[in-house]
């Protein structure tokens, strides 16, 4: 008498090994369908609120922000509404003499310390200083890397 110690048969396992196989690369494509998808991430989504100090002052605070964003990819200008080129200023948010500078024409304050801009940051414009204390004046923050307007916001007038 003979006796078959084998458990499985070899026909059946190799169609189980088949089957984990398959199970397993599907897996594996489900988990990384996100990572291979070309889709671009939205463009960042701000607001902001503005007021005029009676020092001679605007500070323009950044209220809501979906996503943080690096200051050396953020540009700033500062217009006046129906003058020439000449009444403006533009840098970027990551300008020694834009970030976290006290005393400066235009300053990026960064709330938390992160050398990210998030929400509550905010910037200090000397409006006196540079003339955006009379007329109109918009505040503008670029996007840099996707060429998208962030905020446009037009100054307050200065209490006497």
């Amino acid at each position: 008498m003979q006796h078959d110690d084998e458990a499985v048969s070899p026909v059946i396992a190799t169609v189980l090994l088949l089957a984990i196989t398959v199970m397993l690369s599907g897996m594996v494509f489900v988990l990384m369908q996100g990572a291979l998808s070309t889709a671009e991430k939205a463009p960042p989504q701000m607001t902001v609120s503005v007021r005029a100090l009676d020092n001679g002052y605007h500070v323009v605070r950044i209220t809501t922000l979906d996503q943080t964003l690096d200051p050396a990819r953020v540009s700033f200008q500062l217009n006046e509404q129906g003058s020439d080129l000449n009444s403006s200023l533009s840098g970027f948010v990551n300008d020694a003499e834009v970030y976290s500078v006290i005393g400066s024409n235009i300053s990026f304050h960064d709330r938390d310390a992160s050398y990210s801009i998030s929400a509550g940051d905010y910037f200090v414009i000397h409006s006196e200083e540079i003339g955006a204390d009379e007329g109109v004046w918009t505040f503008v923050l670029l996007d840099e890397t996707v060429q998208s307007v962030l905020v446009r916001v037009d100054l307050p007038p200065m209490t006497s």
